[in-house]
């Protein structure tokens, strides 16, 4: 079963009163401190991943299902930023290919508006379960980062999807009968409407939209006949103009029990029927980001699944590399015929990829082609030596002796990415 948490302004104290004195990633890390692993090479770039996977984390649109490949020789992490409003519920599932019982570390971060805070952690998975599920507090972006423990890895899949946090109200309706929203003017610009009114017929039942607590039932002149609740999140609900009423304080309901039925109380009496809902923590806000259905079933990848964790190199001049996996998305630069690149995921008809400069971005699977051959050859006039990237500060990683052919496999610019003679690739200055 997923892990819910739903934590305040005092999010990071909750999170220690859940899982003691540590989250599982942060226990994880103090184990690896403790034996000294810090200390080792593959330890250091563990914890120094961490950071920087927020740092370079990559813009998702939910639903989003990505493929992609973890090297267990490698100390690797990844973090997704999503966009949520307040109520919004994600969740976010991980899942090996094969299955393995690994430890997963699943951590969520909130940003601020302010540019030079730090990511608050928010939430946390169990390092097992391999599933967050969180009903955001704040609108703005979250990062949800992946990290597997050390020397573990493998294809898997990361499904990100953004749910309502509750049921609608109104039997047999949704957000399509809503006919007054939150913020709408009343009383001639004097006030704003502080709730959304769902119209239906008279006699409707208003159900409750999450497990509970009815903390009062009575009669006011605004409201007629109303309803409050309060959820196990801490919200508390407020249900208006019922035609009746049948719950009482005190009462522990679940989603989708029956409070009342609808009507027009209270100042609706010259209105059609229709519930008022509204929804307070701390001061109302908006319910409906919290009511909104929107698609689940993310786009399956149909790229080649081999070509993960590969190099594969851009097969039409004019390609470019996108911010998201959309042709409509900004375009973060032209990637000239030839180019290498890393693919380090699979989404829908697209491959998330690292070009040799270190750009990150997406491509359309279709303007690449595996490496399985040279474009040409070329004689290496002088000797040279074979680098780690196309820049001459490189490291050097091969000699290549004078008059030596080599197999080019690509071009960035005035390098050509080269296989050297004993079968390691790497970048020689275009001559």
């Amino acid at each position: 079963m997923p892990l819910l948490l739903a934590v305040s302004a005092c999010g990071e104290e909750s999170l220690r009163e859940l899982f003691g004195s540590y989250t599982p990633h942060e226990r994880y890390e103090q184990a690896l401190r403790e034996a000294g692993l810090d200390q080792t090479a593959l330890g250091s770039e563990w914890i120094t991943a961490a950071g920087a996977a927020l740092d370079g984390a990559i813009t998702v649109t939910a639903p989003y299902h990505e493929e992609s490949y973890l090297d267990p020789r490698e100390a690797r992490a990844t973090a997704y930023r999503v966009s949520l409003r307040r109520g919004q519920r994600v969740e976010a599932t991980f899942e090996s290919q094969p299955d393995s019982s690994y430890h997963v570390f699943i951590d969520l971060f909130f940003i601020s508006g302010r540019s030079a805070t730090t990511p608050r952690r928010v939430a946390s998975a169990d390092s097992l379960a391999r599933e967050l599920d969180y009903v955001a507090w704040r609108e703005g972006d979250y990062l949800i980062r992946i990290q597997p423990e050390l020397l573990r890895g493998g294809r898997y899949s990361i499904t990100i999807v953004v749910r309502p946090s509750l049921r609608f109200p109104v039997y047999g309706h949704d957000t399509t009968a809503i006919g007054s929203w939150y913020g709408d003017p009343r009383d001639g610009g004097r006030r704003r409407h502080q709730g959304l009114d769902i119209f239906a017929p008279r006699g409707t039942p208003v159900l409750a939209a999450a497990d509970g607590v009815v903390r009062s039932t009575r009669s006011n002149r605004l409201g007629g006949n109303v309803v409050w609740l309060r959820d196990n999140l801490g919200r508390t609900h407020y249900y208006a103009h019922l035609d009746t009423q049948v719950v009482h304080r005190g009462e522990r309901v679940q989603a989708g029990d029956t409070l009342g039925f609808v009507g027009n109380t209270g100042n609706a009496r010259t209105t059609p029927p229709h519930l008022h809902f509204g929804i307070y923590s701390r001061g109302s806000f908006d319910p409906y980001p919290a009511l909104q259905q929107l698609p689940t079933t993310p786009v399956s990848f149909t790229g080649d699944r081999s070509l993960i964790g590969e190099l594969v190199r851009v097969t039409r001049a004019g390609a470019r590399i996108q911010a998201l996996p959309t042709t409509s998305s900004s375009i973060l630069a032209d990637l000239p015929l030839h180019t290498p690149l890393q693919v380090e995921a699979g989404t829908g008809a697209w491959y998330r990829v690292t070009t040799p400069d270190g750009s990150i971005g997406f491509v359309a699977a279709r303007l690449t082609e595996p490496l399985d051959g040279p474009i040409r050859h070329a004689v290496v006039a002088g000797g040279a030596m074979l680098l780690s990237d196309p820049a001459s500060t490189a490291v050097a990683v091969e000699a290549v002796a004078a008059g030596t052919e080599v197999p080019v496999l690509g071009t960035f610019g005035d390098f050509l990415f080269v296989q050297g003679s004993s079968g390691r690739v790497g970048w020689l200055a275009s001559p």
